[in-house]
């Protein structure tokens, strides 16, 4: 029995968008977290989604495509014909990402994951080179990995962290860009992950909502230096949404009341983010669009 989230005036959310009832208390101790051990699972897939073809024989690179909005934009993708290319970064998240590549599958569609660390430069040009090899062509990108450590304080930054932060979650996009636009012809598209954090800070998050006003400024550069070239450049700036990242950053108690605070009451699902990422990687829908960001809240 799928339940809904009141809104705050205690009307009832409209019945066409199913979401899990409130969050039970859960904290993970690993970065990014695990999507498979989640309570409720986080919906990454509509049913009702039928795709039109709009990316017919694309071929997408996603970073952090095993879970979370990553996995949900995989899965639009396949959807809409694309072969996809996941990249995920620990050992134990192979269990997530060959879930992903499994649904792709089933939708006829090929899905080569690759496991490594794109804060390495050497292994974003490996990634690039190899899909090239495989598939012969790169379409889109989508630099979508991310980590969130939460603090009370800058004082409670450390070196580590925020090196950590950044590397990840700015830096790691212009590596993968920079390997990957060789290979990309006019038509392309790069779609960024930003953030709300990039306009509406959280306090306790100032390395990670930093990063993601960076992501916004270089999107925004970046598809002002690649216009010559035809090659479409946006982000997508999603708000509270049940993905990995969010157990294995905040603590149980604020877990309970993720998203509850959004005017609709509760926090998004990774399906409901995807169908943005959809419209920004298709010619079709967005070919006059770029240098934008889309916040999804």
């Amino acid at each position: 029995m799928i339940s809904y989230y009141p809104y705050k005036n205690g009307m009832c959310t409209p019945n066409c968008r199913p979401v899990p009832p409130a969050f039970p208390p859960q904290h993970q101790n690993v970065q990014p977290g695990i999507e498979s051990i989640m309570v409720p699972a986080p919906v990454f897939e509509d049913p009702n989604y039928k795709g039109s073809g709009k990316l017919q024989n694309k071929v997408a690179v996603i970073t952090g495509g095993d879970s979370g909005i990553g996995r949900a934009t995989a899965v639009a993708f396949a959807k809409e014909g694309a072969d996809i290319v996941v990249v995920y970064l620990r050992k134990y998240e192979e269990d997530d990402a060959r879930k992903t590549q499994s649904r792709i599958k089933q939708l006829g569609r090929k899905c080569v994951l690759f496991q490594g660390d794109v804060r390495c430069i050497d292994y974003c040009k490996f990634v690039a080179q190899k899909t090239f090899s495989i598939f012969n062509r790169i379409d889109i990108l989508v630099n979508n990995a991310g980590v969130h450590y939460v603090q009370n304080s800058i004082e409670d930054i450390s070196a580590k962290q925020l090196e950590a932060t950044f590397q990840t979650n700015i830096i790691s996009y212009f590596y993968l860009t920079q390997a990957v636009l060789p290979y990309m012809k006019k038509g392309s598209a790069i779609i960024n992950t930003a953030s709300v954090t990039a306009t509406e800070p959280y306090t306790l998050s100032i390395d990670y909502s930093s990063t993601k006003g960076a992501v916004v400024a270089f999107t925004r550069s970046l598809a002002k230096s690649l216009i010559s070239r035809c090659i479409r450049v946006n982000s997508v700036s999603p708000g509270m949404t049940w993905t990995p990242i969010i157990p294995s950053s905040v603590s149980a108690h604020d877990v309970e009341y993720f998203g509850r605070s959004r005017p609709l009451g509760r926090a998004a699902q990774p399906y409901e983010i995807a169908p943005t990422y959809v419209f920004l990687a298709s010619n079709t829908d967005s070919s006059y669009i770029t240098g934008q960001e889309i916040v999804v809240t």
